[in-house]
């Protein structure tokens, strides 16, 4: 793995560090505050090509490699990471599985407004009794003539309630597990589909956050995206780059932490110095450094695994553990930096900390991927 950006990479780092320094970190706390990002947030992401990251230039996409997409979502994570996760979900879930999966006719129809921003896409998988137990979904698709009926629930939905397209999973068959789940591309303007937005999040509040309930809810045969049965298969696939994102995007958290740590630390004083002089003060810093420094390696692994067609289902769930768990330390050791300023929301400390802390539960909690990990090592299921 060569660890230099190439000039194309370097200048869409560039390009989304430059983007979210101006569009995006100045409004971070009021757009939590209010618990609402400004949506025309999102269009800008697309005139500048970072939905489009990945998705071949034939479908609308921008084309380009994982690493850039890694690198956008880093930048973004820095900034807000309730506006990162719109981007992770919408393209990272939605778009590059219908890229991967979808038939020739559901790619000409979803992918070029995903990719502008014109649409956004939210991904149907968690319920509210299965969570980590994904294959155990009840929401359930039975056939009636050539068109499917939807019934069921979806919770914990990033852009639910913004979404114009739900990529849903569903029970289709009689079987039992993962074998009977198919995966369904779902207008959110279908009739018995309803969203709800949940308030009262502890971080990523302005982030649009939903329940969706659907009651015969009735799509086209052409709404099934791959085979019959095959939707579990789609989710996993879906999941396992998603972990890549939420990786980076907690690099992005750790680096937000560290940039404010080395700022505060280097303009408050006491005992007669800037508190950067006292050494206790530079260990909070040089612990949250490294955790940034291995966090972005293992992420960027992930991504060279991905370009050069190796497997790296291991290598996701090892980046996305280490790089939640690193945010959170991370946000921690700036909060202590900032002492009792950090618990004020005028500071950026307390957010980072909220931000961070559900990173170790979505995509996979902190357990589930050690889990995974281990398998990987022993060949052994530990469930």
């Amino acid at each position: 793995m060569d660890l230099e950006l190439t000039p194309e990479q370097a200048a869409v780092r560039d390009l989304a560090r430059d983007f979210t320094d101006r569009e995006i970190a100045p409004y971070a706390a009021e757009w939590d505050r209010a618990e609402r990002i400004d949506r025309e947030v999102v269009r800008k992401l697309g005139s500048l090509g970072f939905l489009g990251l990945t998705v071949p230039e034939e479908y609308g996409g921008s084309g380009g490699d994982h690493l850039s997409y890694v690198l956008v979502t880093e930048e973004l994570g820095r900034g807000d990471s309730a506006v990162r996760g719109v981007l992770s979900v919408s393209l990272g879930l939605v778009a590059k599985s219908v890229a991967a999966w979808g038939s020739e006719e559901q790619k000409r129809r979803w992918l070029p407004p995903l990719c502008s921003g014109e649409a956004i896409g939210c991904f149907g998988l968690t319920e509210p009794g299965t969570g980590s137990d994904a294959a155990r979904l009840t929401t359930r698709a039975r056939r009636d003539g050539d068109d499917w009926v939807l019934d069921g629930a979806k919770t914990f939905i990033t852009n639910g309630t913004w979404a114009d397209v739900v990529l849903l999973f569903a029970r289709s068959g009689s079987e039992e597990g993962h074998r009977g789940i198919s995966a369904f591309l779902v207008p959110t303007d279908t009739p018995g589909l309803t969203r709800r937005e949940i308030h009262g999040k502890l971080g990523l509040r302005g982030q649009p956050t939903a329940e969706l309930t659907l009651e015969d809810v009735r799509v086209p045969g052409s709404a099934l995206m791959a085979p019959e049965g095959k939707g579990f298969r789609v989710a996993m696939s879906a999941l396992a780059k998603g972990r890549m994102s939420v990786a980076a995007g907690c690099v992005g958290i750790a680096q937000a932490c560290l940039d404010a740590a080395v700022g505060y630390a280097g303009e408050r004083e006491q005992f007669g110095k800037p508190i950067a002089g006292h050494q206790l003060v530079q260990e909070l810093i040089s612990d949250i450094a490294v955790d940034v420094a291995a966090a972005r390696l293992l992420t960027w692994r992930v991504a060279d695994h991905i370009e050069r067609g190796l497997p790296f289902g291991t290598e996701a769930s090892v980046a996305k553990l280490y790089a939640a768990e690193a945010a959170v330390r991370s946000a921690n050791n700036a909060l202590q930096v900032f002492g009792g300023y950090g618990y004020i929301d005028e500071f950026p400390a307390g957010k980072l900390l909220r931000d961070a802390r559900v990173m170790t539960l979505y995509e996979g909690t902190s357990q589930i991927h050690k889990l995974l990990i281990g398998r990987a090592h022993t060949g052994v299921a530990a469930f």
